[in-house]
């Protein structure tokens, strides 16, 4: 939970104004809580892995009982460290942690150590594709702090129960400026920064185990307008939930406008079953929470060295290796950022590249037909059913002509669903190496001349769809072995 620094408050100077949803414009900013993917928790040893009986990971720290005192986990800060790095930020030398006060049953210290006035990363953006558009997304900050425990309710035996096994496990928190204008950008966004945080591996990304955690501060205003009365929807851990949330509260917010109603400020929760949203609470800002310096927790301080050593120690980033197959490959920004989606995936195109040397029709293959295999079986590209070599090889007879594209579809849903292993064996085996023997291709051509009187005349006089159509009866007449380049090359040849 973030009260720090409101977003929604900020300046929105220059800020682009989005596709109109009836008449109103949509405000979005985010909230992210990544779990970080250290083996103990924040300020104690205790163990953070998922689905332990209840309780049994929650130590003296934990439970802030009388004598204990919290010690800073030193990966939890190279990993905010490397969040920092990874989007452009700046990394302070020198953060501040703050007690964040308030009741509720399962934080059993009565406050959450989290920061305030001087977050350990301050600035930086995101960036990604929608569609063919570029946007980037601005971040107010990501600060370090500890997770509350989890309130278990049995309904079916009218009891409640709390379970500490998650209090101080290790999050970062995200922040943005409210700079997203449509339901399709935020989720975009959300699916940006969770392909950072899992590339660089400071967060395992399971949505449903709740190591990813969104909230989606929504509002909406007549263009020109002050900004909103923003509603806060809480812990959202699926995408597809996302939108549908997002989409309800933007519907919802507007027809209380309409209706002659005040929206207010609140926290709701989005209900699956039903589609809906409904209010939890009233939202609070940060003078509730009546934030002041730990005073068992001193100032952390991170060196230049250290950030030059965490620096060091990083691989490579989706944003550079994309500006990589630009700079070396030559693609396309929008190809190369959607084959730098995750590591597995640009880790194939790196491996089919080597295979074929053919780095466009490698980029076109795997955004094309592999992708929509694997989104039809619901795929990682790990699974994928043609490996990176079989697929170079295919667009190694693809780019020396032996095949054409054509041709090669047919091959690769061979190759997919398991008819064959070798591609030149597929291709023989199903006759489909083109014709390039151009003295045979040339009598093919002479005889539909010859029977096509009408298309050429039609041709010589202009008409282009006649070329085409002369191009089609020798590709039915080689039985669509023809090399369709060559057969355009001695066709416009043999008509002048």
């Amino acid at each position: 939970m973030s009260e720090t620094l409101n977003p929604f408050e900020r300046a929105q100077a220059g800020r682009p104004t989005g596709p109109l949803v009836h008449g109103y414009e949509v405000i979005i900013g985010f909230e992210t809580h990544a779990q970080l993917s250290t083996r103990s928790k924040i300020f104690s040893r205790a163990p953070i892995a998922f689905g332990a009986e209840p309780n049994t990971q929650a130590c003296a720290v934990d439970l802030a009982l009388p004598g204990t005192l919290p010690v800073m986990n030193r990966g939890a800060v190279e990993r905010a460290i490397e969040f920092g790095l990874a989007v452009g930020a700046h990394v302070a030398p020198r953060s501040i942690f703050a007690r964040k006060n308030y009741f509720y049953p399962d934080l059993p210290k009565g406050y959450q150590i989290s920061q305030f006035e001087i977050p350990v990363v301050q600035g930086g953006s995101v960036e990604f594709f929608l569609g063919d558009e570029k946007k980037s997304v601005r971040l107010v900050r990501a600060h370090l702090e500890e997770d509350a425990g989890k309130s278990l309710h049995e309904d079916f035996i009218g009891q409640s129960g709390i379970d500490l096994n998650r209090a101080g496990t290790p999050l970062l928190e995200i922040v943005t400026e409210p700079d997203m204008r449509s339901t399709a950008e935020a989720v975009a966004y959300a699916r940006e920064l969770h392909k950072i945080v899992t590339w660089i591996g400071i967060c395992d990304g399971n949505m449903q185990e709740g190591s990813f955690r969104c909230d989606a501060n929504v509002s909406v205003r007549k263009p020109g307008a002050p900004l909103g009365t923003r509603r806060e929807i809480k812990n959202l851990n699926s995408f597809k939930f996302m939108q549908q949330a997002i989409d309800y509260e933007i519907r919802w917010q507007i027809e209380q406008i309409e209706d002659g109603r005040a929206i207010e400020q609140a926290t709701v929760l989005f209900n699956p079953d039903t589609g809906e949203t409904r209010a939890m609470r009233a939202k609070e800002d940060s003078a509730d929470y009546r934030y002041f310096p730990d005073p068992d927790l001193p100032p952390l301080v991170i060196a230049p060295e250290w950030v030059e050593r965490v620096r060091s120690q990083m691989a490579e980033l989706p944003r550079a290796m994309a500006a990589r197959f630009v700079a070396d490959h030559g693609l396309p920004d929008y190809d190369a950022t959607t084959l730098t989606q995750s590591k597995a995936m640009a880790a194939y195109f790196e491996a089919v590249v080597a295979a074929c040397g053919q780095p466009k029709l490698a980029s076109n293959w795997i955004m094309g037909e592999v992708s929509r295999r694997l989104n039809a079986q619901d795929l990682s590209i790990e699974r994928s059913a043609v490996s990176a070599e079989r697929l170079g090889r295919l667009i190694t007879r693809i780019a020396d002509g032996t095949i054409s594209n054509n041709a090669a579809r047919q091959v690769f849903d061979a190759l997919w669903s398991g008819e064959g292993a070798d591609v030149d064996a597929v291709i023989e085996a199903k006759g489909l190496r083109q014709m390039n023997d151009s003295g045979a291709l040339e009598a093919i051509i002479d005889e539909v001349i010859a029977a096509n009187a009408d298309n050429v005349a039609q041709f010589k006089a202009g008409k282009d769809k006649a070329f085409n159509a002369l191009v089609g009866q020798i590709m039915k007449a080689s039985k669509g072995k023809a090399n369709p380049q060559q057969v355009n090359e001695l066709l416009r040849s043999k008509l002048g």
